[in-house]
């Protein structure tokens, strides 16, 4: 525990120490040991032989008869339900409802006595006036099919037969020719020639022209390069002090060392240090998971248990 400040208890956030409950206990191993220990020790289940049923009371697993309602009072369900019809009918502002006629029984098949509504009009037996019957018209005439099997025989379709056309042989070639005469007609004199001399391609060089070539440009003249600069002397490194800047070390002004005033404590009447009030304390807290692993999980199920 610290002099100033909050305890170890009030760190934790526990309102009191916990106790130790384990102390001088003698350990357990779990080592190899049974998973029901009573099962392995004394007699275990020892049948008393087979009994067989009879009205005595040795046939039964019972030494005597045991009753299932033993010492519970007598109760009549036939006046049970009389008092609660009593009470029921208690709570009817008025007389039972009663219709005022009995029902009424038809005297026969066909026979609407009794009923709510009375007959209806549609299941009458009495005779619609039927219209005269005006006989649909005729269907289409036609000719009968004509004879023939339609190659070589004429007029079998339904329309007119169609006109034959003659079809000239080669008329392709035929308008070829036709049109190879228009354009002879068209043209005017003979075909364009060239009165050059006749060379392979162009000529040696397709770029070489007779004409002489321009002067030569005088080219400008080419201005001298200043020298660089250099500083007079080289960069001065700073040693602790302004040696490396371009202005002087400037003056330093007076400071007086004077010692800062600490704040009070505060105390109260026995000259103790103030400490407020803590605020909400916490403390650990088991998580849900934890929860349900341990009631899932304990020492009566945790070798039988599956783990999902």
């Amino acid at each position: 525990m610290s002099t100033e400040g909050k305890t170890d208890m009030e760190r934790i956030g526990l309102f009191s120490e916990m106790e130790y409950v384990t102390i001088g206990d003698k350990y357990a191993s779990h080592y190899m040991r049974p998973f029901n220990e009573a099962a392995s020790k004394n007699k275990q289940i020892l049948p008393g032989g087979s009994k067989m049923l009879s009205a005595l009371q040795a046939g039964y697993f019972e030494p005597q008869f045991v009753r299932v309602f033993e010492g519970e009072a007598y109760s009549n369900p036939v006046q049970l339900r009389r008092r609660y019809r009593l009470a029921e009918s208690k709570k009817n502002l008025g007389k039972a409802f009663l219709p005022n006629n009995g029902d009424k029984l038809p005297c026969g098949l066909g026979s609407y006595f009794g009923t709510i509504g009375g007959p209806f009009p549609y299941f009458s037996a009495q005779l619609k006036a039927i219209e005269r019957y005006v006989p649909p018209g005729k269907n289409l005439y036609t000719n009968p099919g004509k004879k023939g099997t339609g190659f070589g025989y004429p007029n079998l379709t339904i329309g007119k037969q169609y006109p034959h056309s003659a079809d000239v042989y080669e008329i392709g070639r035929i308008n070829a020719k036709k049109a190879h005469e228009v354009h002879q007609n068209l043209v005017k004199g003979g075909p364009f020639k060239l009165s050059l001399y006749p060379r392979e391609y162009f000529d040696v060089n397709p770029y070489h022209d007779d004409k002489p070539l321009p002067p030569v440009k005088k080219s400008p003249p080419e201005k001298p390069i200043a020298s660089p600069f250099k500083p007079s002397s080289p960069s001065k490194k700073p040693g602790g002090m302004k040696a490396g800047t371009f202005d002087p070390y400037p003056s330093h002004s007076a400071d007086p060392y004077v010692i800062k005033r600490s704040k009070a404590i505060t105390t109260n009447k026995e000259g103790r240090i103030f400490h407020p009030s803590p605020g909400a304390k916490s403390r650990p807290v088991t998580s849900i998971m934890a929860l349900n692993i341990t009631r899932s999980l304990n020492i009566m199920n945790y070798k039988t248990a599956h783990l999902t």
